[in-house]
This record gives C-alpha cells, structure tokens and sequence, in this order.
C-alpha cells in the first residue's frame, strides 16, 4: 500500500504553484495518497509561527524572495509573473473551494481545482478571490459550478479550520509543507526529500 502526504498550503502561495504539479506527479509515480489541505496561513499560522505577511518582511528579503521566484521559473520552465496583478489576495474563498471539491469529487478533483487556482494567481493575471474567476475555473476543469455554493457551508468552514490546527499541530509555519509518516518538509524545493520518503 502507497504512504500518504498530507499537503498543506495557501492558495495564494506562488511556491505551492511551483511545487503542485510536481507533487501530484510524484503522487501517481509512488503510488501514494495525497490529502489536499488548504490552510489559513497568513490568519492562523503566522501569529502561531512568528511568519510575517510578505508587506511586513524586510526590504532584503521581499528582493531575495522575487529573485528566487524567478530562478525557480526559469529552472523549472513554469510560466510565472513574480508581480501579479491581483496579489496580495485573499485566499480563503478558494481554500474553501478546494475543500468543497475534495468532499464532494475527491483528491483528485481537489488537485486538479488547485492546481487551476494557483495557475490563475501566478500564470494567467486572474483574481482567485473573484466568485466569477473561481465558477470559469470550475467550468475549464469540468467540474460542477454548484461546487461554489457547496464552498459556503458550515461543513466546509469546519473541516478548513481542523486543517488549519492540524497544520499547527503537525510544526508547519510556511507553504507549501508535506507531511509524510509524521515527518515535515517545508517548500517546493524539498520536493526531493518528500519523493525519498515515499519511496522508502
């Protein structure tokens, strides 16, 4: 039987978007199970953690942060515009979507839904946080507008706050993290160690 991952990570992170297709090739690759859990970052998270929303951090490393985004582009050859249009944006409607999508149509669909969300923000100059973006995404995915009023629910808010504290509990402070037999891995650029992992 294949290990699981529990992925944790912000819709809004452009490190997730680097780091999504690979994992879910990794996933079919191994075998393996993915648990999609988007989390409330910058809400929850940061206060727990010590992080710091990306206005907030020093003059260095915002610069150090968009030399890398684009190294990682470059090296990956990802479509990415280190200054989107629309960010900072507000990533719990599509958190929520995500989460609708998982309940209603399962991992896969919920990594497919994902991986348009993040590809929107960081490709394709769109506003995740948009009603009207997310119900196109939902379409170009084939996958049932009704989803949008299905992210609104109770259930939904629930299960996005237990993943939230799942996260805290599990040690993460940044996204995208993997978690993998208990074992935490923090960004896209562990990738590497999280194959290793399943691979043992």
């Amino acid at each position: 039987m294949g290990r699981t991952v529990d992925y944790y990570f912000a819709p809004q992170s452009p490190w997730a978007y680097l780091g999504h297709q690979r994992l879910a090739d990794m996933v079919l690759r191994h075998g393996a199970t993915v648990r999609v859990m988007p989390i409330d970052l910058g809400g929850k998270v940061f206060p727990i953690s010590g992080g710091l929303p990306l206005g907030q951090r020093a003059p260095q490393r915002q610069a150090y942060r968009l030399l890398e985004l684009q190294r990682f582009s470059q090296h990956l050859n990802l479509p990415l515009n280190i200054k989107p249009k629309y960010f900072p944006v507000g990533g719990d409607d599509s958190a929520r979507l995500i989460i609708a999508t998982d309940l209603a149509q399962g991992p896969q669909a919920a990594m497919q839904i994902t991986g348009a969300i993040l590809a929107a923000c960081w490709a394709q100059e769109r506003n995740m946080a948009d009603d009207k973006v997310l119900a196109e995404l939902l379409q170009e995915q084939n996958l049932p507008v009704s989803l949008m009023t299905q992210s609104r629910s109770q259930a939904v808010q629930v299960r996005y706050e237990t993943y939230t504290q799942a996260a805290i509990d599990a040690g993460v402070f940044g996204a995208p993290s993997y978690v993998v037999g208990g074992e935490l891995f923090w960004g896209q650029d562990r990738l590497d160690f999280v194959e290793r992992a399943l691979a043992r």
